[in-house]
């Protein structure tokens, strides 16, 4: 039974377990990677096309967005195949190589982002806290330097994961096993090793940077110029990408390895513990559509390409002229307080 397969002849064995967990993979998971998987491809294409046809020049933050954004896109290729997985209730039809390939770029995806991410707050935290190296940071090769280490760091890392996907036949299914369903005694050192290396040693490197860039523009004259308010905001969301994003995830992907291993866990904690597990996966890659607005947050004029690539001077030109038009009407003084904020 299903149960087994999941949980073990011990925790199987109980009849007054709710099956909540097999509910939310069934109706939640598919809503939820059909959503993500609609607004990332659109996002990012649409970042794509911007970065090549109308940024120039290209900085080092530019070709990070853009290695961001190809990552992304990889991820949307196999979201398909898990939806409809899922959709079929725990019926994988599609061969061993199809499930491991979108197992792993769910985990390539997500150590990619969280690299990617970190290495935008190291190149802001350069340029604010020692802006004698600003100029030097934001040329090319160092952005290539960067996204070069990512991707050899991101494959090294994940480099043991493909293996450890399995594909196991029960009650005339075929099953496509997640990590944390996986062998519990091989993940569980394995997941430990992600959590800190590829999670929270990024995420200490991204505070670290977010606490000087606070104390610098705390100090620094102009503290409401443009470029560091966007500053503020960039680190702002990688933190939020860190904290909402990622950190739900690897806490209960530990908690659900450690149920697995004790075969005394209450049964019905070990189905909310799945539960809640299966509930942190789309939210571990919604850093796709916190990554959206990133791109108007890095610095390469991104909105005035944008507005330039798909022609939308005449609908700027309309809301401004709207705009004016509804301050015009106003009272004296609500112009005077327009104008002095």
């Amino acid at each position: 039974m299903q149960r087994n397969l999941y949980y073990g002849t011990s925790n199987g064995s109980s009849d007054n377990c709710t099956n909540v967990d097999d509910l939310v993979k069934r109706y939640y998971l598919p809503a939820m990677y059909g959503s993500i998987f609609i607004v990332g491809v659109v996002g990012n294409v649409i970042a794509l096309l911007v970065y090549l046809i109308k940024v120039r020049p290209w900085k080092s933050s530019t070709i990070i967005m853009v290695n961001l954004a190809i990552t992304d896109l990889l991820f949307m290729v196999s979201l398909p195949f898990l939806t409809y997985y899922y959709v079929l209730n725990d019926s994988w039809t599609l061969g061993m190589v199809t499930c491991r390939f979108a197992r792993f770029m769910f985990h390539f995806n997500l150590y990619g982002s969280i690299l990617f991410l970190t290495c935008l707050a190291i190149f802001r935290y350069v340029a604010i806290v020692h802006p004698i190296h600003m100029h030097s940071i934001k040329q090319k090769r160092w952005g290539v330097l960067a996204c070069v280490l990512v991707w050899a760091v991101a494959v090294i890392e994940l480099s043991p994961i493909f293996n450890l996907f399995e594909m196991v036949e029960d009650s005339n299914k075929t099953y496509c096993l997640d990590l944390a369903s996986s062998n519990p005694e091989i993940v569980w050192p394995y997941s430990w090793a992600l959590t800190v290396l590829g999670y929270l040693l990024p995420l200490v490197v991204v505070c670290l940077c977010y606490c000087r860039i606070i104390v610098v523009l705390k100090k620094g004259p102009h503290m409401g110029s443009m470029k560091r308010v966007r500053a503020r905001r960039l680190i702002v969301l990688i933190l939020t990408c860190f904290v909402v994003c990622f950190l739900p995830y690897h806490v209960l992907r530990l908690l659900r390895i450690h149920t697995r291993l004790t075969p005394e866990t209450d049964c019905m904690l070990d189905h909310c513990i799945h539960a809640a597990y299966i509930i942190s996966r789309p939210i571990a890659v919604l850093n796709i559509i916190f990554n959206l607005p990133l791109y108007t947050l890095s610095g390469d004029c991104f909105k005035q390409a944008f507005v330039e690539l798909f022609r939308c001077d005449w609908l700027m030109s309309r809301t401004k002229g709207i705009i004016e038009v509804a301050v015009i009407n106003k009272p004296t003084s609500n112009i005077t307080y327009e104008q002095s904020s």
